[in-house]
């Protein structure tokens, strides 16, 4: 703002705005630029504070003098310190918490994708000439990881039955991690993680766990003998398919491994999807509750249905990996799959094409409800599943499950008969 002409330029001419932004420290008057680039960035707070914790979005972090710079250069490789906006920031710190306190592990590193984690844990754990075992239900797009990056890479691969019932046929002297998704992807099968976690250590490897299944709520790996649980919080944490996030937790032990090649690869979040993802996280018992109960009274509908063979929940007695389930997690989610038991795979398109509330999506874990069909066939390698019909994958959301099984009737009816 320009002074008036004929009078000199005073307090009076700054804008409102302005005269808030007045720094906390004493310094020699500023002109209004200066005050304006330089004023509120370090303004203390008086009275009470706010129930959520700020959004921090910066690059550049500034310290008071050259001793603090060097004090936190010399602590940041082992300790969370706010240096520099690709090392972290603190709304991204205060989410690491809450998923750390969800986990029971030590500490937790945020990645912009559920696959960026996923990479991440090989890539700190794992060098050319190891060779890793990896359950046959793993999420598609680790398949690709391991044939674009791994294998070239110069690591052996060998995939296990997703039940884990033949992981020490294939133990070798150069296994270095075994990796699990429990329940699998599609169908869901369980695997017994503490019998495999005692296998995997007293062969000195470590087993690694996806948990976006359980969330950190249904489900805890680490608690169970894991040494790593990653989850994509895309799903349940975000809860409102709207932000992509990754988390790998830890325990202490193997902590700083994974802390020092994510710091090397430069791994960062934005602070605005951690604070995203930090609110869903303050809902997702309460959602997670709602999910279970919808999900569970449309899978024992689907039961009774002529239409259906199987269905695919790991909470339901008929469920092969049900007394796991019962020892292991504390409830199921919204997922639930079927196998149809007369139809083609035109046919199961169609049945899905033809529901009005289910969205058609790859992803799950918000509050909408979802379906697509799934390729299980497409995706085993240790097990058969080309005679198995068709089978469709449901995200049961919170919307009232009367409704969705209304839905699911109506696609039915239309099939030939």
């Amino acid at each position: 703002m320009r002074a008036r002409p004929g009078r000199a330029r005073d307090e009076s001419d700054l804008p409102v705005i302005a005269n808030a932004l007045i720094m906390s420290r004493q310094t020699p008057p500023q002109r209004l630029a200066t005050r304006l680039v330089k004023g509120g960035t370090h303004t203390p707070v008086v009275g009470g504070r706010a129930v959520n914790p700020p959004v921090v979005r910066a690059s550049t972090v500034l310290f008071d003098s050259m001793d603090d710079l060097n004090d936190a250069r010399r602590r940041r490789s082992t300790e969370r310190m706010f240096t520099y906006g690709a090392r972290g920031n603190p709304t991204g710190f205060a989410l690491e918490d809450v998923v750390a306190a969800l986990e029971g592990g030590y500490r937790t590193r945020l990645f912009p994708t559920g696959l960026a984690a996923i990479s991440m844990v090989f890539l700190a754990y794992v060098r050319p000439g190891d060779h890793v075992l990896i359950a046959d239900c793993v999420y598609q797009p680790l398949r690709h990881f391991v044939e674009t990056f791994l294998k070239p890479w110069g690591v052996h691969v060998t995939y296990f039955r997703a039940d884990g019932s033949d992981v020490g046929e294939h133990m070798t002297a150069r296994t270095k991690l075994v990796y699990v998704e429990a329940p699998g992807s599609l169908v869901y099968e369980m695997c017994d993680i503490p019998a495999l976690a005692d296998l995997a250590h007293r062969h000195g490897a470590l087993l690694v766990a996806d948990n976006t299944w359980g969330s950190g709520v249904q489900y805890r790996p680490l608690m169970l003998g894991a040494d790593v649980s990653v989850m994509a919080a895309t799903k349940y944490l975000s809860g409102h398919s709207d932000v992509m996030m990754g988390t790998v937790t830890t325990t202490e032990e193997v902590w700083q491994t994974l802390s020092t090649m994510a710091d090397a690869q430069g791994v960062a979040v934005s602070p605005d999807d951690a604070y995203l993802v930090l609110r869903g996280t303050r809902t997702l018992a309460a959602r997670l509750q709602m999910h279970e109960r919808h999900a569970l009274e449309v899978a024992h509908w689907l039961e009774s249905q002529p239409e259906v063979a199987r269905v695919f929940c790991p909470a339901l007695p008929s469920h092969p990996g049900h007394d796991l389930w019962q020892r292991d997690c504390l409830g199921t989610n919204g997922l639930i799959s079927f196998e149809f038991a007369n139809a083609t795979a035109l046919q199961a398109d169609r049945f899905v094409d033809s529901l009005t509330l289910f969205g058609i999506g790859a992803s799950w874990g918000g509050f909408e409800s979802l379906a697509t069909v799934s390729n299980v066939a497409g995706t085993r390698t240790c097990e058969d599943w080309s005679t198995a019909g068709p089978i469709v994958r449901l995200h049961i959301g919170l919307e009232d499950p009367q409704d969705l099984m209304d839905d699911l009737a109506a696609g039915f009816a239309q099939m030939p008969a």
